[in-house]
């Protein structure tokens, strides 16, 4: 019996020593925190220029969720929002992946998490931001333009053939219809509905302010955020980790994917680098798209 404790004991030591050689990460004794960075406006910006999608993010987040010895999941969020249906589908991603593997998420504020950016942000058990963060906007916001005067001036004639009633509900080209808007107005106040339905579900009592306060789609700076239960409190990644999981808390950063398939992964659609090689540059849905990006962000003050 004392041979076998004694072989036990050798074995220990050997595993204990070969354990020195291994990344820390991989060590255990280590804590782990895996960082994965959501950033710029959110949905199919044009076929050239994609924002943040499901599809584009769902391989980082899985695999900061099966990292080993990770003990949490940071997210560092900046977006000032975008498609609806991509920043819910992207914060139903986070929330299963979290109860699956049973790790607390949290979420870190940069320069704005709002709109879509603020629902994504809700997929954090804690938020965190900086004094000058801007977090909120809840609400839903759709916009056109009407040409049908410049069109007229300049001598065109537009002809459009549809079958159904509304087929061409809301097309530029035409004169705006009333009745048009108001059904429009309708699906916005259903998707509004659900925002404010998914921010109560995931904030629940911490949210302080009444909601014809914090569902109008107003926006507030960090501290202000913090005191109306929009996020927990003020803190940077760093700081906030080493206070949370020791000194030694190591932060890989998930990157996103590279190389020839990260278009069809949604980081870069293919084709944009030839197209730019060949000076394809200025393309009207590209130039329109970046304008109406700059509008999202300039809204904030960026």
């Amino acid at each position: 019996m004392s041979e076998q404790f004694s072989d036990r004991a050798g074995l220990r030591g050997l595993l204990a020593k070969l354990k020195e050689f291994l990344p820390a990460r991989l060590r255990g004794d280590v804590p782990v925190v895996p960082v994965v960075r959501l950033a710029g406006t959110i949905g199919a910006i044009t076929p050239l220029r994609p924002g943040l999608t499901l599809a584009g993010v769902a391989r980082m987040l899985e695999r900061a969720f099966t990292m080993r010895h990770a003990k949490a999941v940071a997210l560092v969020v900046n977006s000032p929002g975008g498609a609806p249906v991509q920043s819910r589908q992207i914060y139903l991603r986070i929330r299963q992946l979290a109860a699956e593997k049973k790790l607390p998420v949290l979420v870190f504020v940069e320069d704005v998490a709002a709109s879509g950016g603020y629902m994504i942000a809700c997929a954090g058990d804690e938020i965190f931001c900086d004094p000058s963060s801007i977090l909120g906007s809840i609400g839903v916001v759709g916009g056109s333009f009407g040409f049908q005067d410049l069109i007229r001036k300049i001598g065109v004639e537009r002809r459009l053939y549809t079958a159904g009633e509304h087929k061409a509900m809301l097309d530029p080209f035409l004169p705006e219809n009333p009745d048009d808007v108001a059904r429009l107005k309708t699906i916005q106040r259903d998707i509004h509905a659900l925002f404010i339905s998914l921010v109560k579900e995931s904030r629940g009592e911490k949210l302080k302010g009444a909601d014809d306060l914090l569902f109008t789609g107003e926006y507030w700076a960090g501290e202000k955020s913090v005191s109306l239960g929009l996020a927990d409190g003020i803190g940077d990644l760093r700081s906030t980790l080493r206070a949370r999981f020791g000194e030694k808390v190591l932060t890989p950063l998930v990157a996103p994917p590279r190389g020839l398939l990260s278009g069809l992964l949604g980081r870069r659609a293919a084709g944009a680098d030839s197209l730019a090689g060949l000076g394809v540059r200025a393309l009207p849905d590209d130039l329109i798209s970046a304008l109406e990006t700059r509008a999202i962000w300039a809204k904030f003050g960026l």
